[in-house]
This record gives C-alpha cells, structure tokens and sequence, in this order.
C-alpha cells in the first residue's frame, strides 16, 4: 500500500472521532490573488507532512476551475529528501471561494476552509471542522516572532488543542 492509500485510510478512519466545530471562513477570496505559491510556516500537520521542512504549496487555477496544487517540502530535515504531493483543488459553490474540497485521492475530497487572510493575500490560515489539521501560510519564508504568536493564538481560538502544532524551518 502506497503512503498515500495509508495516509487517506488514516485519515479517513480517524476523521469518525475527531471533535468537530463550525470554522468560519472569510467572506470572500479573489481566486486569482490567491494563486501561487505560499509558505507553510506552522501546522498541525497530517501524517504526510508530520517532519516536513522547507514546506510550499502552490495553486494554479485551471480553465476549468479545478486548482492544481503542488505541495513540495524536505522529508526530515532541511537537507532532507524532496517530497512532492498532487492534489487537485475544487472550489465549494457558494462559498464565496473561501471553501475547498483537496482531492488526493478520488472521490475523496478533504475540507479546506480559508479561515483567515489578510487584506493584501500575504498571510493565510487554512482550517478545518475537524479541528485535526491547519496550516499558517505566508508569501514570505518568515514572520516576526509577535505575528507567529498572533496567528499561533489565532489557530487556539478557532478551537485547536496545539499539543501537535508545529513551526516548519524554511531555509
């Protein structure tokens, strides 16, 4: 069985006793703005990412409207072997675009809820209902110390438990 098969069958099983909530989005999100290329800086991350380093995740709008996605990090370390993951992004109707559905694996389609973005798409929080996964991602490598605990108390007041929230070295 692929990582992959492992980490969606994980997923999917644990997802039935994760605690649950109603994140709220933002109220609308300019696709276009959105697009390119944002730096995880900290997660509560899911098994794939859990020693991830040097994180990027990439959107690319598609004709169709699907968002490619590359998500690419260092395994490990900052040294550490590449790792490049293709999932295919759906904007929920009606949602304003601040709603996706991240497809790894057909059908499944995970929730990805814009849940925080500043004015000028620089800094971003991707949250979700289950309260098991978040990414602070950022169009810069870093933030100052007082803005990652800014977004790291952000992240508790959405209804986190941060025993698992982890900061990402970006070299």
């Amino acid at each position: 069985m692929t990582i992959i098969k492992q980490f969606f069958l994980i997923f999917i099983l644990s997802g039935c006793a994760m605690k649950s909530t109603q994140i709220k989005t933002v109220d609308y999100v300019d696709i276009d703005k959105f697009m390119g290329d944002w730096y995880v800086l900290a997660h509560i991350p899911s098994y794939v990412e859990k020693n991830a380093f040097n994180a990027i995740e990439s959107y690319k709008l598609n004709e169709d409207g699907s968002i490619s996605t590359t998500f690419t990090f260092n395994e490990g370390s900052v040294n550490g072997p590449v790792k490049t993951y293709h999932p295919k992004g759906f904007v929920i109707p009606d949602t304003n675009n601040a709603e996706w559905g991240m497809q790894f694996i057909w059908p499944i389609k995970a929730q990805y809820k814009i849940a925080y973005l500043d004015n000028d798409y620089q800094v971003t929080i991707v949250a979700r209902d289950k309260l098991d996964y978040v990414w602070l991602m950022s169009r810069t490598k870093s933030l100052p110390h007082d803005e990652m605990i800014k977004f790291r108390e952000m992240i508790e007041q959405m209804g986190y438990n941060l025993d698992d929230y982890r900061e990402i070295e970006q070299e």
